[in-house]
C-alpha cells in the first residue's frame, strides 16, 4: 500500500508540473486576454490556425484596459492584446510593471463622435468634450484636436500631453474625462465624444461613416500584442505572434473592416 501511495504521489507530482503553463509539450494551452471588438474577434480567427499547431487559445475577454495588464503581470493570463505603446509605456510607469511588446498587429484610428452635430463646423462656444482619462488615450484625444485647430498645445507632438498643455481654446471647449469604455454611452449627454475604435464599433458606429474627425492612416498608435519577459520566447506565444501577423490575419481585418481597422503590417 505504501509502494502505491508513493506512485500516486508521484504521478501526481509529474502531471502538476505538466500543466505548470511553462509551455512544453504537456500543456499547449495559452491563455491572452483581450477587449472584445476588433481584438477577440481577431484571435477568433487566429484560434484554427494555432489548433493546427498545437496550440488551444483560451481568449478570455475584458471590458477594461487595466486588468489584462494586471493580469499578465502577476501571471493569471499569458499574454494580451489591446493596446498601443503610450499606453503600455504609461501603465509600466504608473504601476511599476515590466510588461513588454511581442508583436504589432493593427491599428485603429481615433475618432470624434456626436449625436448632436452633424459636422465639426457646428461645434460651438463652451460645448461639452468628453475623453479619455487613461494618460495616453487622453492625450491622443488632444492631439486629434489639436491638429484640426480646436485647441492649441504647448508641445502638437507630446504622446502624454494633458488639459493643462492648453495654450489655446478659442471654442472654450470643456473637457469631460472619463474612463474609455464608458465614452460611447456619453454621446446623448455631450456634445463631442473622442472614442477608441475598438469601443466605437462595439457601439455600432462605423468610424469610416460617423466620426467627424478621425486619425490619419498613418498613425502611430499599432496594437500589440504584449507579454513578459519571461515568456516572450514561450514557443506558444511565437506561433500566437506569427499568426497574428499572417497573410490570412491580413485578409481578414481587411475584408471584415473595411478601413475602420487597419494592419499593421
Amino acid at each position: 500500500m505504501k509502494k502505491l501511495m508513493v506512485l500516486l504521489a508521484a504521478a501526481l507530482l509529474v502531471a502538476g508540473c505538466s500543466s505548470s503553463g511553462s509551455g512544453d509539450a504537456g500543456n499547449q494551452t495559452l491563455i491572452v486576454a483581450a477587449t472584445a471588438v476588433p481584438h477577440a474577434e481577431i484571435l477568433k480567427e487566429v484560434k484554427p490556425i494555432l489548433a493546427k499547431e498545437g496550440v488551444n487559445l483560451e481568449i478570455k475577454v475584458f471590458a477594461d484596459y487595466v486588468q489584462p495588464n494586471l493580469q499578465v503581470d502577476e501571471k493569471t493570463i499569458d499574454v494580451n492584446y489591446f493596446q498601443t505603446k503610450p499606453y503600455l509605456d504609461a501603465f509600466n510607469r504608473e504601476r511599476k510593471t515590466n510588461l513588454i511588446i511581442i508583436a504589432g498587429v493593427h491599428i485603429e484610428p481615433f475618432g470624434a463622435y456626436s449625436h448632436k452635430l452633424k459636422s465639426i463646423d457646428q461645434l460651438a462656444d463652451g460645448a461639452t468634450v468628453a475623453i479619455p482619462n487613461d494618460p495616453s488615450n487622453n492625450s491622443r484625444a488632444l492631439l486629434l484636436l489639436a491638429k484640426h485647430g480646436l485647441i492649441t498645445l504647448k508641445d502638437p507632438n507630446d504622446e502624454l500631453a494633458t488639459t493643462k498643455d492648453i495654450t489655446a481654446n478659442p471654442k472654450n471647449l470643456k473637457f469631460k474625462e472619463l474612463e474609455a469604455a464608458m465614452l460611447p454611452r456619453t454621446l446623448d449627454e455631450v456634445d463631442l465624444a473622442l472614442i477608441n475604435t475598438n469601443y466605437a464599433l462595439a457601439a455600432g458606429l462605423n468610424p469610416t461613416k460617423d466620426a467627424l474627425l478621425i486619425e490619419s492612416k498613418d498613425s502611430p498608435y499599432v496594437n500589440y500584442l504584449v507579454g513578459r519577459p519571461d515568456n516572450k520566447d514561450d514557443p506558444r506565444v511565437q506561433k500566437l505572434a506569427q499568426a497574428l501577423t499572417s497573410p490570412e490575419v491580413k485578409s481578414f481585418i481587411e475584408q471584415k473592416y473595411h478601413g475602420a481597422v487597419l494592419p499593421a503590417f
